[in-house]
This record gives structure tokens, C-alpha cells and sequence, in this order.
């Protein structure tokens, strides 16, 4: 593999790093009062990049053969179709997610408990094993809702089917590319651990935001992915 390829799918891997099932949900789960859970967080980030993984794996074998990018096995009529209902979908639940969050401002409770107490759960808090299948099913649904709108993956993809590479070689990048788009919440992870002393505070405020904007930052990224997915795909279909 060359070096200016090496390049490209490093920076593609770190611009998919700062997304919402990467960086954004690992931070707030982190967060979460009491211990640390360290094995917890790595349970979602391994989930996350698995998914990733597999999924690449998949598009990467599918399109090889027809000497295509994997961006066009997503270009379909069936799945692009698809698409478009879920974009749909999300343009209506962003809507009730954001009437929710004025009825939540209204009464004075800006603070969604329930988010806070499931995320405690999610975390471990009670050593439950439920808390660790919500875990892995919340990371299986962001990974999943974002795959279609994580371009630079799908650029990635792209340029592995055209790199010439055998299988195990596309599997040993691949897997590589996932590992550096969970890294910098990995490091985030580490500092939290080795330098909470240094870190907390500022995690805190970062914490509280999140937390008094929760419903109203869901409500505007479910609308941007519900938006984003209807003008890519309403042109193919309509």
C-alpha cells in the first residue's frame, strides 16, 4: 500500500472519528457519575468499530468483483429507497423530539432523569447485565444510523476496492481504519483514568450541556441525518 494512500485513509479515519457514535456517545457515557467503567466504554467502542468492520468487510467483497466503489452498492434503487423512508422517519421523530423538549422546558424540567438514570444503567451502575446488552444495542443503533451518512467511510471503501490489495490485506486495513476511528475516545478514556484530576473539570461542563441540551441536541443531529439522507436520495428515486 502506498504512502499516499496510507495518508488519505488516515485522514478520512480521523474525520469519521468525530462523530456521534464515536466520539460524541462515548464521551457522555463516560461521564456518567460514579466509578469509571472502563470495560463498559471499551464494550461500546469494540461494538462500534466491529460494526464498522463487518460492514466493510461486506460492501468491500460485494463490490470488488464488479470493479466499483462500495458507494455504489449503496446506489441501488432498493436501498436508496430505503433511504429515503428513514430519512423520512427521522425528519418526524426530530419534530417530536423537539416538541418534547419545549413541554420539558415549559414545566421547568430541562433535564431528561430518564436519559440520566438509563445511562446509569447502560454504564454498569447496579453491575447489571442488562446494562451492557443496552450498551451494545445503543452503539449497534448509532453505528447503524450514521453508516449512511459517513461519507468519508464510504471514500475509504472506495479506495480500497481500486488499491489492488487481497482480501486478508482489505481486512488488515480495514480493521486498522476502524481502530483510529475509535482512537481519539480512547485517549479521551485514558486521560480520564491517568489525569481525572486534570481533565474532570472541564469533561464536567462539557457533561452539564450535554446533559441540559440533551433532547434538543438529539432533536437537531436526528433532524440533520433525516435531512441529509432525503436530499441524497429523494433526486435517485423521484
Amino acid at each position: 500500500m502506498t504512502l499516499p494512500l496510507t495518508g488519505a485513509l488516515a485522514v478520512l479515519a480521523l474525520i469519521d472519528s468525530t462523530s456521534v457514535g464515536t466520539l460524541v456517545l462515548p464521551l457522555w457515557l463516560m461521564l456518567a457519575p460514579g466509578r469509571l467503567r472502563t470495560g463498559r466504554i471499551l464494550l461500546f467502542l469494540a461494538t462500534v468499530a466491529g460494526f464498522y468492520l463487518v460492514v466493510g468487510l461486506v460492501l468491500h467483497a460485494v463490490a470488488e468483483p464488479l470493479a466499483g466503489s462500495a458507494g455504489e452498492v449503496l446506489a441501488t434503487r432498493p436501498v436508496q429507497t430505503a433511504l429515503l423512508a428513514a430519512g423520512a422517519g427521522l425528519l418526524v421523530w426530530s419534530f417530536r423530539l423537539e416538541a418534547r423538549a419545549k413541554r420539558e422546558k415549559a414545566r421547568g424540567t430541562p433535564v431528561p432523569g430518564r436519559l440520566l438514570r438509563w445511562r446509569e444503567r447502560a454504564v454498569g451502575a447496579g453491575g447489571g447485565r442488562g446494562g451492557a446488552a443496552a450498551l451494545a444495542g445503543l452503539a449497534l443503533a448509532a453505528a447503524t444510523a450514521e453508516l449512511a451518512t459517513m461519507l468519508p467511510y464510504l471514500a475509504a471503501l472506495g479506495l480500497l476496492t481500486t488499491a489492488g490489495l487481497d482480501r486478508s490485506g482489505s481486512a488488515g486495513v480495514l480493521a486498522a481504519y476502524c481502530t483510529v476511528m475509535v482512537l481519539p475516545a480512547l485517549l479521551l478514556l485514558l486521560l480520564r483514568r491517568v489525569a481525572a484530576r486534570w481533565v474532570d473539570p472541564a469533561l464536567r461542563r462539557l457533561d452539564g450541556w450535554l446533559v441540559r441540551n440533551a433532547t434538543d441536541t438529539l432533536s437537531w443531529a436526528t433532524g440533520i441525518v433525516g435531512v441529509v439522507l432525503v436530499v441524497n436520495t429523494a433526486g435517485t428515486i423521484l
